[in-house]
């Protein structure tokens, strides 16, 4: 497996209650400054859900601690999940200098990034924006200012050495694509979350 530029935390599954209450604190906080991001949505309903699934944290902590500031963007009707996106201005900064996945940065033969954006995910729990996610995100935004931030890729893309990046320039959203090899110090990968 390909290193990643973030150590996942051993005891995630079971913080500390100081520290729970904390990042709780937070993500209370950043809901109320942006309630655009969840119309209809309480804080109270929210936090209960999180309160009864604390081994869920893990991914939502991870999301926080490399500078995604995950927020709840909505509600699966069905189930009940609450979904959080990654809502930093720009893409988060401790998940940049990534290429794409696994066969890219075993495919580079030098300079090599520091790891990779799928494996980094997989990692943290969390999965990337698709491209209909990021477009959704946008709506709330705008984000990516002067960033990009990787998206989950369709395997027909891929297939052919490919991967798509999102961002937003003059004031308009831009999809675009690089060779899933590259990385910049610009481009992190926004992921989402549900519980």
């Amino acid at each position: 497996m390909s290193s990643h530029p973030l150590k996942i935390s051993g005891n995630l599954k079971n913080p500390i209650p100081k520290q729970h209450e904390k990042f709780l604190e937070t993500l209370k906080r950043r809901f109320v400054q942006n309630a655009h991001r969840h119309q209809g949505i309480q804080w109270d309903d929210v936090r209960m859900r999180l309160m009864t699934r604390p081994d869920k944290l893990g991914p939502l902590f991870e999301m926080e601690k490399t500078g995604g500031e995950p927020d709840v963007v909505g509600q699966d009707k069905t189930s009940g999940e609450y979904l959080f996106y990654d809502c930093s201005e720009e893409s988060p900064g401790g998940r940049t200098s990534l290429c794409y996945d696994r066969a890219a940065l075993q495919a580079r033969k030098e300079f090599k990034p520091k790891g990779n954006a799928m494996d980094t995910a997989f990692a943290m729990g969390v999965e990337l924006l698709t491209e209909a996610e990021y477009m959704e995100l946008q709506k709330l935004g705008p984000f990516d200012k002067k960033s990009s931030s990787w998206l989950k890729t369709p395997p027909d893309i891929r297939e052919l050495g490919g991967a798509l990046y999102g961002e937003v320039r003059y004031g308009r959203f831009f999809l675009g694509h690089n060779g899933a090899q590259s990385y910049y110090s610009r481009r992190g990968f926004r992921s989402s979350f549900r519980i």
